[in-house]
């Protein structure tokens, strides 16, 4: 159930609430069409469509594969060098940091929030962030309140307990009030019911005998008895591999039509192919990597090409809301971002030719390129000092020129 099915549950609470015209519960209430047309699709109906499933944990599992930094700036030379802090392992003993991030992803990806809350240690220290089911919240505008929302969660036994942003974290998805973020399955039903009408209608058509090869007519009148004999007598006589190039003699005037209906006449693969793409534009995934390869096979040369471009426009959009939703909670001079340096990394032979050109430039040392190829050191002075590039003025001489 959602947000929307306790919105005047209790009236007293809806004395306080305030509730955007925006809110689609709002245009249902009201009668106007949309909100409540088509089918239900519910978070397990959806992924037991292959493509919402491999897009939902193509990008949940690519972003929890990727390192969540701790970053601190340095006041005096302004660069972030890298920190410690409880983000390092948020989930503490439940989740791996891995199943942590796959998990506020998928329910950015299927619900369109991630509701954490506050785990705090003896000494009143933040220690960890529990990820609550974004269908156990009930997020409402509080200006009362810190973080100006106020988050209703309905625990198991029936009790309800109230947060705040010094307890949890809201991270919403796209929203249309800012207050709330957007269920994509919600928005996508109408897309994903027709791709879950057509996995139940060819269910149907492969189980409910349209699969049969012909249809056995005789010209004479048969009983029940003897219409079974025939078939029997005919499935000896023409199937089986023994029967293979053999002459089938059977003791009576039949005329057999060949009776098929193709995967396409049915229009099963078309609405397999029509499943696929609108699953892709949904989640902002590219139809190459759901497994259809018809019509586009990448966005450019080589993976490193198409990673970047996933990276782009799919993944970090997302971790940036994750980032700048984690990074006040730790302290001011710190924060996260999510590592895309080895989802990224070009081929060996490239990455070698970028440093090679990046020392040469002055933009690395020569132990600063070694340590990105995981290199030791070389000894003395010269490798930790950039080189002045050909042709550059050495800034001691920049004054004198």
């Amino acid at each position: 159930m959602g947000w929307w099915t306790d919105l005047w549950a209790d009236e007293e609470a809806a004395e306080k609430r305030s509730v955007s015209i925006a809110d689609p519960a709002i245009a249902s209430l009201l009668g106007y069409p949309g909100y409540g047309d088509g089918p239900s699709v519910s978070e397990h109906s959806a992924m037991t469509l292959s493509a919402v499933f491999r897009a939902v944990s193509l990008v949940s599992g690519a972003i929890g594969s990727l390192p969540l930094r701790t970053l601190e700036t340095d006041p005096a030379t302004d660069n972030k060098v890298r920190a410690s802090s409880f983000l390092d392992r948020p989930g503490l003993d439940r989740w791996t940091t891995f199943e942590w991030k796959e998990l506020v992803t998928v329910y950015l990806l299927l619900h369109g929030a991630a509701p954490l809350q506050h785990i705090y240690g003896g000494g009143g220290q933040l220690i960890g962030l529990n990820p609550i089911h974004p269908h156990a919240v009930q997020v409402e505008a509080d200006a009362d309140v810190p973080g100006g929302r106020r988050m209703t969660v309905r625990l198991d036994d029936g009790t309800r307990r109230e947060f705040d942003a010094t307890t949890m974290t809201y991270i919403p998805g796209l929203s249309l009030d800012g207050v709330r973020g957007i269920s994509p399955i919600t928005l996508a039903r109408l897309s994903l019911g027709t791709g879950l009408q057509g996995d139940r209608a060819a269910n149907r058509l492969f189980s409910n005998g349209s699969m049969v090869s012909g249809v056995v007519t005789p010209e004479d009148d048969l009983t029940e008895d003897e219409a079974r004999v025939v078939k029997d007598t005919v499935n000896r006589a023409m199937t089986g591999v023994e029967n293979a190039g053999d002459i089938a003699v059977i003791n009576r005037k039949l005329k057999f039509q060949q009776w098929s209906m193709s995967a396409a006449d049915a229009q099963f693969l078309e609405s397999r192919v029509f499943s696929i793409d609108e699953v892709g534009r949904w989640f902002g995934v590219p139809p190459h990597l759901l497994g259809l390869t018809e019509k586009s096979t990448s966005w450019g040369q080589g993976i490193a090409e198409q990673n970047r471009g996933l990276a782009r426009y799919t993944l970090t959009p997302w971790t940036n809301r994750i980032e700048q939703r984690l990074s006040p909670l730790i302290s001011s001079s710190r924060s996260v971002e999510f590592d895309y340096t080895a989802f990224v990394q070009p081929s060996p032979e490239d990455e070698i030719t970028l440093l090679i050109s990046q020392v040469n430039a002055g933009l690395l040392t020569l132990n600063e390129a070694r340590r990105i190829r995981n290199l030791p050191p070389l000894p003395g002075p010269d490798a930790d000092l950039a080189r002045t590039p050909p042709g550059a003025v050495p800034p001691s001489q920049a004054g004198a020129a």
